[in-house]
């Protein structure tokens, strides 16, 4: 699912985290050894990588949002996944924030309990870290994986205001046979195809764990989820080919004077 917050594609958000990981985990390890060894200049070393750990954070938090908002499928695993991950590493910035309020001084020891708070959210940062891995690697978020003949990712947007009727969802000739867009209307996600034997639509949401159809293959009539590898004919909604059990609910479609026209009920 190609991510909403990118630079010419690259997702911005992947490469901005390896800086607050990197500064507050020297935060944690700087003060660990700083009471280790007793030398105490290492604590105002520590002081600098949080505030560092910190700002870099916070900026690598608004792509993150961004993504987490409009790229991240809703009512998937991978939402779910993606909450947790936010959650976790909102609560690791809070606890090395928190942190600096234990700090005696410049070159003065921590105080215990803010090396300890230190600790806790670096074990925050790896468990969001795993999240966030898993969330690129298996949910495939961030990640534009077009295949050959496939089209470049595109995605309309009707009206907010329209939920029911026939809704304009962009040009007709945007498409060539086995490719997809996704199109937002209202709150849904519909996927518009474009087959041999003419234009289907679609649920977006794979029934199984909610994948992003539209990010995955269209091959003669049937749409592959790109997670768990669950079919689906575009025409009819039915499921060729499990894990998934339920059919995904479909929409009438026609071409008109180089438009398409997607009536939603």
């Amino acid at each position: 699912m190609r991510s909403t917050a990118h630079l010419h594609g690259h997702p911005i958000h992947p490469t901005l985290i390896p800086f607050p990981f990197a500064y507050l985990l020297g935060s944690a390890g700087m003060n660990l050894l700083a009471s280790a060894t007793g030398r105490t200049r290492l604590h105002r070393t520590a002081s600098h990588l949080n505030a560092m750990g910190l700002a870099s954070g916070l900026l690598a938090a608004v792509p993150g949002i961004v993504d987490y908002l409009f790229a991240v499928p809703p009512k998937s695993s991978a939402h779910d996944r993606a909450t947790r991950h936010a959650v976790a590493n909102v609560t690791a910035l809070s606890l090395f924030a928190a942190a600096r309020t234990g700090r005696r001084g410049p070159d003065a020891p921590a105080s215990a309990w803010a090396v300890a708070a230190e600790v806790c959210g670096a074990g925050l940062l790896g468990y969001a870290g795993w999240l966030g891995g898993t969330l690129v690697y298996r949910n495939q978020i961030g990640v534009d994986h077009r295949y050959a003949n496939a089209g470049k990712w595109q995605v309309e947007r009707a009206a907010s205001s329209i939920e029911t009727g026939t809704v304009d969802v962009g040009p007709s000739d945007g498409l060539e046979v086995d490719q997809m867009r996704l199109v937002h209307v209202g709150d849904r996600r519909i996927v518009v195809a474009r087959t041999a034997d003419g234009w289907a639509a679609c649920d977006d949401r794979c029934t199984h764990k909610g994948g992003p159809l539209s990010d995955g293959a269209l091959v003669a009539g049937r749409v592959q989820c790109p997670w768990h590898g669950s079919q689906f004919d575009v025409t009819s909604g039915a499921v060729v080919r499990g894990p998934a059990e339920a059919a995904i609910a479909t929409y009438p479609i026609a071409a008109r004077d180089g438009r398409l026209y997607l009536t939603v009920p």
